[in-house]
């Protein structure tokens, strides 16, 4: 009988993490031109500078299998350690099959299939409602001392029009267990889920969403002034004087366009100077919300839209924006939107960007978003243990963390500019190939990086397999990525196989 009253278990967090994107982008500014929209609407307007895409050939298992292979093979972990599996994911190839059970085929080798969890999905909220649900099942006393796997992944495209431009695919992997280096902060967490049609994908013949752009602003809005709200009074109860934003080391948000992001840090000022009764914000930065006297009594319901608020504490706040979040936008730029991992990334790009020492005992704002609309606010502390959660148990240090990331500016810098019509055509032949049964991509595996996995075949029952382009010798060790191929039969296609060459 498991031990109900066994100690809490404490610093639950991310013990390490990794994000892939595809080897092609087109740039903004060309898409600007290519698509005759007035100069600077995608790169100053919405703060976009290049947007990375898929051809045909990689699809949204593929870009799971690759991020989780890679993580589990920098930080050399075994498959018999992970005992939990969670996936977030809003891409759909399958109404019924999850995501997860696909990359169940990475586990074949090791034989361990005692592994909980399934897909979570509310639009780009999922792969935080899997990061909610790992977290929660090493802090109870289901956990059996394995660690948990968090995987967020999308491909995020638009039908022609002025969405197409927010674009982006990506996933991310994140270890999760005990004495962890990003600890989620227990009991600060603050929720806001309610029913709105701002984005949603009700034909599945279809990858393209139907968009009500005005809607979906509002609702983001909203859903931070709630979500903001609960976890101040959390905070406060626990620190015992008020929360600002302030309080936070960083900030950072779920990205749809950069913009958004920087208009978000201005809506959390506005709520601070809204609770302030002397109307000023608090601290170093009081001086530049000085003028804003006539908005101490706004609602924040009315103010929901009403542009000169909104550029008034755009101004004010942008100290507060570059120390904060600039940095967390490095991958939201030059990606675009990853969805579910669009936040991750995020955070991915805080540790990349900021200098490790700089990092340590620092807090870190997280706000998730996903439309329909599910949101949350949590925050997460940077640690760096130097010590074992028991004597047999495997040490992960902030350092490794950002060791195991650093080639991803590198990775950014090397990526494939395609020609906006390029690009055109890859999403083309994404429509005409997509629920299609009996189908070999025809698109080049050529710009791939190493060790990325493709999809190769979809069989006349719907059946995807998936190759992995071969790892060069320079880039990791061979006898730690090595991957098995599993027998086939005729009926059933090798669901992953691996070439000997590229």
């Amino acid at each position: 009988m498991a031990d109900n009253c066994r100690t809490k278990v404490e610093n639950v967090g991310i013990l390490a993490i990794e994000v892939y994107f595809p080897n092609t982008y087109v740039d903004q500014s060309a898409l600007e031109h290519y698509d005759k929209a007035p100069k600077g609407k995608y790169t100053i307007g919405l703060g976009q500078k290049e947007m990375g895409f898929c051809d045909d050939n990689e699809d949204v298992v593929s870009l799971c299998l690759t991020v989780v292979a890679q993580l589990m093979e920098k930080n050399k972990i075994s498959y018999t350690n992970i005992g939990r599996l969670e996936v977030g994911t809003e891409t759909l190839i399958d109404k019924s099959k999850s995501v997860k059970s696909c990359l169940m085929q990475l586990f074949e080798e090791s034989g361990n299939f005692d592994v909980e969890g399934v897909d979570s999905i509310n639009a780009c909220y999922g792969g935080t409602n899997a990061l909610f649900n790992a977290i929660a099942w090493v802090e109870s006393s289901a956990w059996d001392g394995r660690l948990a796997l968090v995987v967020c992944g999308d491909i995020a495209v638009y039908a022609k029009g002025n969405a197409r431009c927010t674009g982006g695919a990506g996933s991310v992997a994140m270890l999760i267990g005990v004495n962890a280096p990003l600890v989620l902060d227990p009991g600060l967490r603050g929720t806001c889920i309610k029913h709105a049609y701002d984005f949603y994908k009700p034909e599945f013949t279809s990858e393209y969403p139907y968009v009500d752009g005005p809607l979906s602003v509002c609702s983001y809005l909203t859903a931070l002034d709630a979500c903001y709200s609960i976890f101040c009074q959390k905070a406060e109860k626990s620190i015992g004087k008020p929360f600002t934003l302030e309080n936070f080391d960083y900030m950072v948000f779920h990205s749809p366009y950069c913009k958004l992001v920087q208009k978000s840090v201005a809506r959390m000022a506005l709520n601070d100077f809204i609770k302030n009764k002397t109307g000023y914000y608090p601290e170093k930065y009081s001086t530049a919300f000085k003028s804003l006297s006539q908005f101490r009594n706004v609602s924040l319901d009315e103010s929901i839209g009403d542009r000169n608020i909104e550029k008034s504490f755009m101004a004010a706040s942008t100290e507060l924006f570059q120390q904060k979040t600039l940095q967390s936008l490095l991958l939201p730029s030059r990606v675009g939107n990853m969805y579910t991992s669009s936040l991750y990334s995020s955070l991915v790009s805080i540790l990349i960007s900021v200098p490790s020492e700089e990092l340590i005992n620092r807090r870190i704002g997280m706000f998730a978003y996903g439309s329909g609309f599910a949101a949350s606010m949590f925050s997460i502390t940077i640690m760096n243990p130097t010590y074992s959660a028991s004597p047999k148990a495997r040490d992960f240090r902030l350092g490794d963390i950002i060791s195991n990331l650093k080639d991803v500016k590198t990775q950014l810098d090397n990526r494939k500019c395609f020609e906006p019509s390029e690009f055109t055509k890859a999403l083309e032949r994404r429509e005409t190939t997509h629920c299609r049964a009996n189908y070999t991509p025809g698109s080049s595996i050529e710009h791939l990086r190493p060790g990325t996995f493709y999809l190769s075949l979809v069989d006349e029952k719907y059946r995807r397999s998936y190759t992995r382009k071969w790892l060069s010798p320079n880039c990791l060790d061979q006898s730690v990525i090595s991957f098995p191929e599993t027998k086939t039969n005729d009926k059933v296609p090798d669901p992953i196989t691996t070439p000997n060459g590229f």
